[in-house]
């Protein structure tokens, strides 16, 4: 009898157990580094293509700041919530819901008609993010095992995270230019498709089961509060401090903050452990975080609209200008960690802040006439080397003084400080800067706007080095590899 014949064997039978395992691993690896690279790019993608957005929706200087605030108050407000949420309910299921939810934001705020389309698309996109980010690290952890393999993992992962902040100019410009200020939204929407088809196939379910429950009302009301308190300070610019229409929300933001630290004190299971701010490198890390957040977030806002608004930059020159400045905030990071196992944390940040801070005073002389080297390119290295000179340890001291297990609510407690700070830092920069610029629409008036914003930012990183002398506990057991991946965060 003629044997039948044999099908030959596909090219993953073939391969030994160990191989599968490890092109599984990487393919895990892939999709995490995907949802983080997506979540860091949303935040800066926007930047250049703010004034065409302006243009073709009719909005207001108020409106287009919302448009960064929406996504930064929802992410920063649910980002503990979160990560809670991928260890109750499994990484794998919080990934593809994150995901998920941020490419059907990303689609509704690129077909947007009108500016309030646009900034709850946007707020929707941040929630999205804030669920989808915490799980991307753990889904990471959790599929390569402790060594060399996770170090390398995490390297990769922290790379990607970071090539997407400074990836987000260019690629806005580009596609505003090329395209339409539409498709800096509407990109996500294909890759997000692509990229949830492969973690559905490829990422495997994982779960922390401790026990614990969400605090959903204090995410809620930390979000709220936010809003509120950033939307009462917009209104001083038009009505004023003693206005009711200003004093009622910074009234009740503060009202709805001080409800979320009640809120946090009693319940068994609390989003921020009110517990850790008593010990002192966490608070005073936080703090200056917060500080320096504040000052440090208003950076790419104003410098886009200056390089558009006052020197002529089209979307994509912008984009190309603000490269080096992006950069530099990974030289910093990465420099960071040599130096603090030389000086200490402490110093290291300190040095970071006041390099910052000269960076950004020299940003507040800028002029209308400002070329490139002394107005865009000088000014912002030395504002993003010094932001990643000072991220670094401050993200260290905040984690490393807490309990191993505790390590993820801290980084994650950090991170939340640092964008709460960038979102009321910008409402406060914006409020200033319209002040000063008082309706003009001259070069002259918005450059005396926004150099008046980068002065304010100076005083805040100023004040923000006083509070580390003085707070920052001297000596610390910490080294830089916690500040690393802290930092990457």
């Amino acid at each position: 009898m003629t044997p039948m014949p044999q099908a030959a064997p596909s090219p993953d039978e073939t391969r030994t157990p160990a191989a599968r395992k490890a092109s599984r691993t990487w393919a895990v690896v892939l999709a995490a580094c995907a949802g983080q690279f997506l979540v860091v790019l949303d935040v800066s993608v926007v930047n250049v293509a703010l004034p065409s957005m302006r243009a073709d929706l009719g909005l207001t200087a108020v409106g287009l700041q919302w448009v960064l605030n929406a996504y930064s108050i929802a992410f920063a407000g649910f980002m503990l919530l979160g990560g809670r949420a991928a260890d109750i309910f499994g990484r794998k299921r919080t990934f593809l819901l994150g995901l998920g939810l941020f490419t059907a934001a990303s689609l509704a705020g690129g077909l947007a008609q009108e500016g309030w389309h646009l900034v709850t698309a946007r707020a929707v996109q941040g929630l999205g993010a804030a669920v989808l980010a915490p799980a991307t690290l753990t889904i990471l952890t959790s599929a390569v095992p402790e060594g060399a393999a996770r170090a390398r993992a995490i390297g990769t992962w922290s790379a990607v995270g970071a090539g997407g902040g400074a990836a987000g100019g260019l690629v806005g410009g580009v596609l505003t230019d090329a395209l339409s200020w539409r498709w800096t939204l509407l990109i996500n929407v294909p890759i997000g498709a692509l990229v949830l088809a492969g973690a559905a196939a490829w990422l495997a379910e994982s779960h922390a089961r401790d026990g614990r429950r969400l605090d959903l009302p204090g995410a809620l009301l930390v979000t709220a509060g936010l809003a509120t308190l950033a939307y009462g300070i917009v209104q001083t610019e038009e009505e004023g401090w003693a206005s009711a229409s200003t004093l009622a929300p910074l009234l009740a933001g503060l009202a709805l903050l001080t409800a979320f630290v009640a809120v946090e004190a009693r319940t068994k299971a609390p989003l921020m452990p009110l517990k850790f701010f008593r010990v002192r490198a966490v608070s005073a890390a936080n703090a200056a975080m917060f500080v320096n957040g504040s000052a440090m977030f208003c950076m790419w806002f104003f410098m886009t609209l200056y390089a558009q608004n006052v020197l002529g930059y089209s979307p994509l020159g912008a984009g190309l200008a603000l490269i080096p400045s992006s950069l530099s905030i990974v030289i910093g990071s990465k420099l960071a960690p040599r130096l603090m196992a030389r000086t200490g944390a402490r110093r290291v940040a300190i040095t970071g802040s006041l390099v910052a801070a000269a960076g950004m005073g020299w940003q507040s002389t800028m002029t209308a006439e400002g070329s490139y080297l002394t107005a865009v390119l000088g000014p912002g290295i030395l504002m993003m080397v010094g932001a990643g000179l000072a991220s670094t340890p401050l993200a260290s001291l905040a984690t490393s003084a807490g309990a191993p297990g505790d390590a993820g609510l801290l980084s994650g407690l950090i991170n939340t400080s640092r964008t709460m700070g960038g979102a009321l830092g910008l409402a406060v920069l914006s409020t200033v800067a319209a002040s000063r610029t008082a309706g003009g629409t001259t070069a002259e008036a918005l450059t005396a706007g926004y150099a008046l914003a980068f002065r304010t930012g100076t005083f805040a990183l100023v004040g923000g080095v006083a509070l580390m002398f003085f707070l920052l506990p001297r000596r610390t057991g910490t080294t830089g590899t916690t500040g690393t991946t802290g930092s990457a965060n």
